[in-house]
């Protein structure tokens, strides 16, 4: 397999179509929720360098995109596709690697998040250091919750206020300090005083 996996630029927006086809047709396989995006709206990610994506003899394999919620607070890392082809060949954990480093670099001190039902995305943000979390500790900013609109759980999620839907909330937040684990003993000594 010889894939390029790069930082998408003006010169990737002939794939702009090939992607949102791709991002359609996996979805209606899963049965699940994918936001719809408009081939502009790839092409316009790829012209900001907020996209990777994977060629291979000429054609897209596979892409990924960032989003920046509440003034950039908040990374999204969103439309992570591979094609049919390059499926079960790592291709997904290389694009995710690098779209996240691309947020790292891009915004150093943002929370970085993912919304999924795909258990391999969520292998893959837990390698890479994301925690589940509820949709509460994700931004609040309105328009990134009418991406969800193409969505066919979308329904699912207006009924319940954002809050939940079907998707995993996955977040990686560079400051956060997971809390120090205590033998169950000392633990429950603590209440035993």
């Amino acid at each position: 397999m010889s894939v390029s996996i790069v930082v998408a630029d003006s010169s990737h927006t002939v794939y702009a179509e090939r992607i949102c086809e791709l991002m359609y047709i996996s979805a209606q396989e899963r049965g699940t929720g994918i936001a719809r995006r408009s081939p502009e709206y790839v092409a316009q990610k790829m012209r900001d360098g907020k996209a990777i994506i994977a060629i291979e003899n000429g054609e897209a394999v596979g892409f990924s995109y960032i989003e920046t919620w509440s003034h950039s607070r908040f990374v999204a890392n969103s439309g992570l596709i591979v094609a049919h082809s390059h499926r079960n060949t790592g291709l997904a954990r290389k694009i995710k690697a690098r779209i996240f480093k691309l947020s790292r670099k891009l915004y150093p001190g943002a929370k970085i998040f993912s919304i999924t039902t795909g258990l391999a995305v969520m292998k893959i943000n837990y390698e890479l250091g994301f925690r589940p979390v509820t949709f509460s500790e994700l931004t609040d900013d309105p328009d990134f919750w009418k991406g969800c609109e193409g969505c066919r759980n979308y329904d699912i999620l207006q009924r319940n206020n954002h809050k939940m839907c079907l998707c995993t909330g996955l977040l990686f937040d560079p400051d956060y300090k997971p809390a120090k684990r205590t033998p169950l003993g000392k633990f429950v000594s603590l209440f035993s005083l």
